[in-house]
């Protein structure tokens, strides 16, 4: 391309030329950057990759292999292919954007950022450069395929303008100021991110709340998760600079789950049933309760609970699975958060998480599943109405896909094991996917029931497939039953993660309500969750949503306040000191009045009495020294074995303008921790540890 292979041509017809008296700068080829456009609010904008991205996309590009190349971008989050020029999300749903090599970019005289050039348009500019440098030649005017005019007039000044006839030239409210040209990134103000390391120390599954949306920008989880890991490498950078200038710490991997988008879902068709039922009077507001608060009751039905159950845990082991392929290198520990409805998702499922002990049957299971498995493949080989793929899908009107799936080596038995997922990354529209995993679940039922004709070959294979057809779980109805450990969870069938999780950490959780209200008055200070050995409750002190827990584990007579959590620059908050002086020098007082007022109040006694007396005096004067905050702060308190003995509740520091109108920053306090450094720099303590946690200021 002519942005690396500069080639000497005569100037393009209609291309004129001033030479000037100076050249003092030789031809240089142009560095280019790569860049994706992003879609956000309807409006289109382009965003570069980092540094270390770009090289590696540079390289590839450079190699100009024949066949498609992917490049892993951005964490290994994407992968963007070099052919199609086409950047692909890897962990969510999300549309393909355009990935562009740029060089040359314009701005408008009213415009903010600077857009890049087509990939062709950057060629024609280059080349007309290369010419005037080389020529020494200026003022040139190159005439776009669009109709426009690029005036070169000086290495540093170049502009774009609209085209008209000299016949009829513009009148002056149709005249508009000329574009601005920049050649090279580093011409522009535009910010370059910072490069991700390899090395993942900690990956971290993310569940959301009720609705779609996640904040008051009302973006959604995918991009409040991106925040949230921005900010943390931000912290990473300054609080943990010693270790990261030594290499000792990688990166923390934050991913979402989404499982609102499956409950609301064609599968499970409840916005279709909800909408036929809706009144249409003040129909924004009762839009908006259908998609977020009806989530709470959802969570309480028998069917639905079981549905966000199954695909929170099938979606975080799905994730896991992924992450484990493109990052095989990974040894580092793993943890979950939830916010709002989704801490009380995961607090349940890891309340009804199997130790070691109790999945001892694991194994028997499997080697019953192994007799069923080889009993089944054995009867279906020899079933004679089982049709192959090709059948199958002519019957259904999809024949058109068989060249898809055959590519990938699909028959029968393997379409068996596909989910609506996979078929859908297979580039099958959701119609065709729906009808093919209908045809196969008649097929599954004919095949089993075709292995029960023939079941009484031998007894012994029978009780087999009874066994394991038995040993399988069932979706039970809720019946709010109290279990053994005393949570009082309801009962529904709990799958399980793939992996023992490290910590599980809560932000503006309503578990300890919902607690109270499925009737458990207290949790059993010796309960602990069976695979996960922390467990953090966050939350901002206007939050309406968060509840204590701490509260339900001590005894009824001590109180303790929540921990207040460290403020990312080291210090509390102006106001909070300020609040806490107050009430220290309020105390102070309040302590030299009493000690004056007993001394007047005291009747003579005799002066040993006194010279006993006077350590009393002193102590009693050395306590009320001690403010109340400093007392509560040198408590160490044991709350149970839920985080290992250590505190639980864990409470923001509010702002200053929180602090004048609690009611109005009510809504935004609940929604604030994808946006929050302290709560950042919580999990990463836990991650990292407090020891290699250094503020800027120290």
């Amino acid at each position: 391309m002519a942005c690396f292979q500069p080639r000497k041509s005569a100037p393009a017809p209609g291309q004129t030329g001033q030479r000037m008296d100076t050249h003092d700068e030789p031809y240089t080829p142009v560095r280019c950057h790569w860049f994706y456009k992003q879609i956000a609010d309807g409006k289109d904008s382009w965003k570069p990759f980092s540094s270390e991205d770009s090289q590696k996309l540079e390289e590839a590009h450079t190699h100009g292999a024949d066949d498609e190349v992917v490049v892993a971008t951005e964490g290994r989050r994407y992968d963007v292919r070099l052919k199609e020029r086409r950047r692909h999300a890897i962990y969510w749903d999300q549309a393909p954007s355009e990935v562009r090599r740029c060089s040359w970019f314009h701005k408008g005289n009213k415009e903010v950022f600077y857009t890049p050039y087509t990939e062709e348009m950057s060629e024609l500019l280059e080349d007309s450069y290369m010419i005037s440098m080389s020529l020494n030649e200026w003022k040139r005017n190159l005439y776009l395929p669009t109709g426009e005019t690029v005036i070169l007039h000086n290495p540093k000044l170049m502009t774009q303008h609209q085209s008209f006839s000299f016949d009829c030239p513009p009148s002056p409210s149709e005249r508009t100021q000329p574009r601005t040209l920049k050649r090279g990134v580093e011409n522009i103000p535009v910010e370059i991110p910072q490069g991700e390391p390899d090395i993942v120390d900690h990956l971290v599954f993310m569940v959301h709340g009720i609705g779609p949306a996640c904040d008051l920008r009302l973006r959604g989880i995918v991009q409040c998760v991106n925040e949230f890991r921005s900010a943390a490498h931000t912290l990473i950078k300054s609080h943990f600079c010693t270790s990261d200038e030594n290499k000792a710490v990688g990166r923390v991997e934050f991913l979402p789950v989404n499982w609102h988008r499956v409950l609301h879902g064609e599968s499970t068709g409840v916005d279709r049933d909800m909408e036929r039922i809706t009144l249409p009077s003040i129909s924004g507001l009762r839009q908006f309760a259908n998609d977020t608060v009806l989530d709470l009751f959802f969570y309480n039905s028998a069917t639905y609970c079981q549905t966000i159950l199954d695909t929170v845990a099938s979606e975080i082991n799905h994730l896991y699975y992924i992450f484990l392929q493109r990052n095989p290198q990974f040894t580092g520990a793993v943890s979950v958060a939830g916010h709002s409805l989704g801490s009380l998702i995961l607090f349940d499922l890891l309340t009804n998480q199997k130790t070691a002990a109790e999945s001892n049957n694991a194994a028997q299971d499997g080697k019953y599943e192994e007799q069923y498995e080889a009993l089944r493949s054995l009867s279906v080989s020899d079933c004679s109405s089982c049709e192959s793929l090709e059948e199958v899908l002519k019957s259904i009107g999809l024949k058109e896909h068989l060249k898809i799936l055959q590519r990938e080596q699909m028959d029968m038995e393997s379409l068996m094991l596909c989910s609506e997922r996979d078929l859908r990354d297979l580039g099958i529209p959701l119609g065709p996917c729906k009808k093919i995993l209908n045809c196969v679940n008649k097929w599954k039922h004919r095949s089993v029931a075709h292995i029960g004709k023939h079941s009484s070959r031998t007894e012994e294979k029978d009780s087999s497939v009874r066994l394991i057809q038995e040993s399988r779980p069932k979706t039970s109805a809720v019946d709010y039953q109290h279990f053994d450990v005393g949570i009082g969870q309801v009962s529904i069938n709990y799958p399980q993660l793939s992996f023992h999780p490290q910590a599980f950490f809560a932000f503006g959780s309503p578990i300890g309500m919902f607690l109270t209200v499925r009737g458990l008055k207290r949790i059993d200070p010796n309960y602990s969750f069976p695979t996960c050995s922390s467990f953090y409750n966050v939350f901002h002190p206007l939050d309406p949503v968060a509840y204590r827990i701490e509260p339900m584990i001590l005894p009824p007579d001590v109180e303790v306040a929540p921990m207040l959590m460290q403020h990312h620059k080291g210090r509390k908050r102006m106001h909070l000191e300020l609040k806490e002086g107050l009430t220290r020098v309020g105390s102070d007082l309040l302590g030299s009045l009493r000690t004056v007022w007993q001394t007047f109040s005291q009747f003579p006694v005799p002066a040993l009495a006194e010279g006993n007396d006077m350590p009393t005096a002193v102590s009693t004067a050395e306590e009320m020294e001690t403010s109340p905050l400093e007392q509560d702060e040198k408590k160490i308190i044991q709350v149970g074995k839920l985080n290992g003995g250590r505190r639980i509740d864990y409470v923001l520091q509010e702002k200053p303008i929180e602090s004048f109108n609690e009611y109005l920053f009510a809504i935004q306090s609940h929604l604030c921790y994808w946006e929050s450094e302290d709560t950042a720099l919580l999990v990463l303590n836990e991650i990292y540890g407090n020891d290699n946690c250094k503020s800027p200021q120290q």
